[in-house]
Formats: C-alpha cells, sequence, structure tokens
C-alpha cells in the first residue's frame, strides 16, 4: 500500500479515513485502540472486531476543522467524523446533544441516539447507560422525533398481553393491555368470559367534549364580572365560536363555563375533537378565541392558557361532574348460574360488596370519582398498548361501578361502570408510533375514521369502559370468594429462576388482580 500524503482537512474524505486506519493498522496491530462500545459492522469475533473497529482519533482541532466546513452540510460533515470523535466535538461544547438528530438527519438517528447514550453514560456517577440492557436498535426513531419524545436514549418495552375476547355492542375485540403487573391480564380475561355468557357489554357514549380553562385577570372585580356576563350571553357565545370553529375543521365549540375568582375569570371552553384526544386542537381554538375576546376587553391579561379549570391530569370534581374527553357508560347483565360458576360467589354477596366497599368505603375516604375497585390498572394497560397520554389516567379512570340483582327473582346481576373521563384518540400522539398503531389495527380503530370523524376514538373509550366492566367484576369476584391473595401468592411473585407456569385461555377463579 503506498503512503498516503497529508491532505488539509477540507478536502478530508472518508475514503482517506479509511485508508489512514487500515494502514495504521497494518503498521501497529499490537498497539489497535479498543472497540468502540457499539459497532454499525455484522457479527464477528471479538478479536476480528477489535482489529476491525479499531480507530485513529483525529485532535479537537481536526475534528472542528472537518465539522466546520462550509462546503458541506453538518450531516455531512458528521458522516466523516468517528463516533468518538463526536463525543469529543460534544463535550468541547461544539455540538449540542438535544441537536443530534438534526444535525446527523433522518438517516442516521439511531447513530445519533447511540452517541448521545455514550455522552450522557460518561457524565454520569454509575457510567452505566452506554453498555446497558435498555435498548435502541431497529426502533423508527422518525416517528418519535418532533413528536413524542426529547433527548431520546432507546426505548423501554413493556409487556403486551390480550385479555377477551369481549363482546362490545354486539361485535367481539381482543382487549390490549400493556403491563408489568402478573394476573391483571387474566384477571380481565375471567371477567369477559362471565360477561360474554350473558351477551356482552352494551354501552352509552353520554358525551363528548374535550376542555380547556385559561385564567385571565382583569382589573377589578367588576370588570371580571362584566366580561363573564358578554361571554355566557349569545352574541359573546357567538364571537367566541367563531374565532374558535376557524382554526380547526374538526374542532366544534359545545359550551362555555364561567367562574370567578376575586378580579381572575376563568372559561372552560369544551368541544369535540373528531378523532384526536385533542388537547392541540383545543389549546389552538382557546388562544384564537381569546384574541377575539381582548377586543372587546383590551385590559384583560391572559396568565395562562391553561388554568386548571379544564382539568388536566388533576383529580377534580368538574371533571366527574361536567364530564372531560368521552363520558361512557357500560352495562351488562350477568346470568346467575355464571355468577357462581365462573365468579364463584353468589349475586347477594357482589352487590353487598359493591355497596361497602365501592360506594360506602369510597365516600369514607372522601373519593372524587373513586367509586370503583381498580378502573385505573385496566384504563392504564390499555392506554400505554394504544398509545395515549399516559398521565390522563388521572381523570380518565374515574369511574362507578354499579351492582344490583336483576331478573324475575334477583337471581342475575346487573352491573354498570360510569366513566365521564375517557380522554383518548386515535390520531395523534402515540398513536404515530408504529406497535402503538399495530394494537389499534387489531382493534379496527386506527387513524381517523374515513366517514365519520371521531368514531374511532368513541370506539376505544367504549372498549375501554367495557374492559373496565369485565376488571371490576373479576376482581370483586375474587374478594367476595376471599381468592385475592392466593392468587396473588401463585402467580404473582417473581421466580428468577423458575418458569412461570403456563394459564389457560380462560383463567379460573383463582386468578383475580389485587385491589
Amino acid at each position: 500500500m503506498s503512503t498516503i500524503a497529508q491532505q488539509h482537512t477540507s478536502t478530508f474524505s472518508a475514503q482517506d479515513l479509511e485508508l489512514k486506519l487500515k494502514q495504521v493498522r497494518l503498521a501497529h496491530p499490537e498497539q489497535s485502540l479498543p472497540s468502540p462500545p457499539f459497532s454499525d459492522s455484522g457479527s464477528t469475533s471479538p478479536k476480528e472486531n477489535q482489529t476491525e473497529e479499531s480507530y485513529f482519533l483525529r485532535s479537537l482541532k481536526e475534528c472542528l476543522a472537518i465539522y466546520e466546513e462550509p462546503s458541506r452540510s453538518r450531516s455531512e460533515s458528521l458522516s466523516l467524523l468517528s463516533d468518538e470523535e463526536v463525543i469529543m466535538l460534544a463535550n468541547n461544547g461544539n455540538i449540542a446533544t438535544y441537536a443530534l438528530e438534526k444535525l446527523f438527519g433522518m438517516e442516521k438517528l439511531e447513530r445519533a441516539v447511540r452517541i448521545r447514550r455514550a455522552i450522557i453514560s460518561r457524565g454520569s456517577s454509575t457510567g452505566t447507560l452506554e453498555s446497558s440492557s435498555i435498548p435502541f436498535e431497529n426502533y423508527d426513531y422518525s416517528r418519535v422525533l418532533g413528536a413524542c419524545c426529547e433527548n431520546v436514549v432507546g426505548y423501554i418495552p413493556i409487556p403486551l398481553g390480550v385479555a377477551g375476547p369481549l363482546t362490545v355492542d354486539g361485535k367481539q375485540y381482543p382487549i390490549p393491555m400493556a403491563t408489568a403487573e402478573g394476573t391483571l391480564v387474566a384477571s380481565a380475561s375471567r371477567g369477559c368470559k362471565a360477561l360474554n355468557a350473558g351477551g356482552g357489554v352494551t354501552t352509552v357514549l353520554v358525551g363528548d367534549g374535550m376542555t380547556r380553562g385559561p385564567a385571565i385577570d382583569f382589573p377589578s372585580a367588576i370588570q371580571a364580572g362584566k366580561a363573564k356576563a358578554w361571554i355566557d350571553s349569545d352574541d359573546g357565545h357567538k364571537v367566541l365560536r367563531e374565532a374558535f370553529e376557524s382554526t380547526s375543521r374538526f374542532a366544534k365549540l359545545k359550551s362555555l363555563k364561567t367562574a370567578i375568582a376575586g378580579r381572575t375569570l376563568y372559561v372552560r371552553f369544551a368541544t369535540t375533537t373528531g378523532d384526536a384526544m385533542g388537547m392541540n386542537m383545543i389549546s389552538k381554538g382557546t388562544e384564537k378565541a381569546l384574541e377575539a375576546m381582548q377586543k372587546r376587553f383590551p385590559e384583560m391579561v391572559v396568565l395562562a392558557l391553561s388554568g386548571n379549570y379544564c382539568t388536566d391530569k388533576k383529580p377534580a370534581a368538574i371533571n366527574w361532574i361536567e364530564g372531560r374527553g368521552k363520558s361512557v357508560v357500560a352495562e351488562a347483565v350477568v346470568p346467575g348460574h355464571v355468577v357462581k360458576t365462573v365468579l364463584k360467589t353468589t349475586v347477594k354477596d357482589l352487590c353487598n360488596l359493591n355497596v361497602k366497599k365501592n360506594l360506602m368505603g369510597s365516600a369514607m375516604a372522601g373519593s372524587i370519582g373513586g367509586f370503583n375497585a381498580h378502573a385505573a390498572n385496566i384504563l392504564t394497560a390499555i392506554f400505554l398498548a394504544t398509545g395515549q397520554d399516559p398521565a390522563q389516567n388521572v381523570e380518565s379512570s374515574m369511574c362507578m361501578t354499579l351492582m344490583e340483582p336483576t331478573g324475575s327473582n334477583g337471581e342475575d346481576l346487573l352491573v354498570s361502570v360510569t366513566m365521564p373521563c375517557i380522554e383518548v384518540g386515535t390520531v395523534g400522539g402515540g398513536t404515530v408510533l408504529a406497535p402503538q398503531q399495530g394494537v389499534l389495527d387489531m382493534l379496527g380503530i386506527r387513524g381517523a375514521h374515513p366517514q365519520q370523524p371521531g368514531q374511532n376514538a368513541q370506539t376505544l373509550a367504549r372498549i375501554i369502559a367495557s374492559a373496565v366492566l369485565a376488571g371490576e367484576l373479576s376482581l370483586l369476584s375474587a374478594l367476595s370468594a376471599g381468592h385475592l391473595i392466593k392468587a396473588h401468592m401463585a402467580h404473582n411473585r417473581s421466580q428468577a429462576n423458575t418458569p412461570a407456569a403456563s394459564l389457560p385461555p380462560t383463567p379460573g377463579a383463582g386468578l383475580a388482580y389485587r385491589v
């Protein structure tokens, strides 16, 4: 191999670098540097990998000259640098770690994540991230960029189980649940079996409206009162509605609710949002409406687009009373013989337990919307599986579970859940991620409904309420029959070296989820 003439960094190419690396390895094989922690090369033996992936680390000055060469784009310049050289530039402050994806370009997103892991790892006290078991390879980061997460260092897989199927409004659905809690899917499946035996679940959508509640200051309470009166009038409502709906063909303003505290006015905008969960849509519309309002009340000051009168991701009585997102009631009749054979309890015992636990017990605790056994478990597992905002489980899992005897002699069980705040969508947010889209495909509700905007998101809310009903029925039955602790001792304990026993397709009464 001929000697390479020394070249100026402005004309340094990737081919020049490869020739230089080979020259170094041939001349000093015993001094080869260790392999970088991550490699794009194929699988090789440790010795071969150490030889092939050894590299020559240039000086900071040389790397900076390559990176800042004006004739190339940043992504082209970075392609001429090794991972270690990029890390050196980042540690020196020449590259912003948060901007790696933008600098590398869409074709090198995984490399950007790999380098960020190294930078963060080496700057931490533990230094474990670079070689940790947190996965980062073979993931479509193009769907994440600018949409779902920043400063990405990998992804967290969560086991995905399927309960059911469950018949909801005459159609069978598998119930997808992403969870790390043992017995949860099994318990929901048992509830599905009992509900299906009675013909399945019937649902009613009683409301659909996402909310945003800005806080607006006025110089005095009198002026705030005048603004309130104007908003409550037909003229004020019309002005705000026209401004609000000009921002989106899907955003339709349904109502305006106002409240005053001193000289601060709160306005709760409620609107339909198509198949989107709708927070961005309604925030944009609210902002436009407030601009129109300020033309009439120039002295007003918008303190915050969200003044907690919405209320988002916090427990609130207004959500429980007025509803937020999709308001759904799910109901079913379970035959008495199914209660005995599948649920291993009686209608009388279930009804008594539900009153004493879910209604009286929650009232004694001063609960708001917590009149249930474990609605949040089922809802959050489906939220994670379908790309919803898991923080919205706070208000979305508000639920009242009711049970009463029915039939000619009260031998059957009438059971229902009322959930006024299920905040879901089938477009936007985490629904853009491929695995979550796969789950929505499985349910037949991915994306926007082509003929009836909003129907896919409403169907998802109906499925969630029905699944919650299954979970409530199974857990309360386990409590009533005294099976809860026994099930968890058998099925929900860590077994480091012992494989878990296989579960039957339809779990028996001994499998139930905890309170």
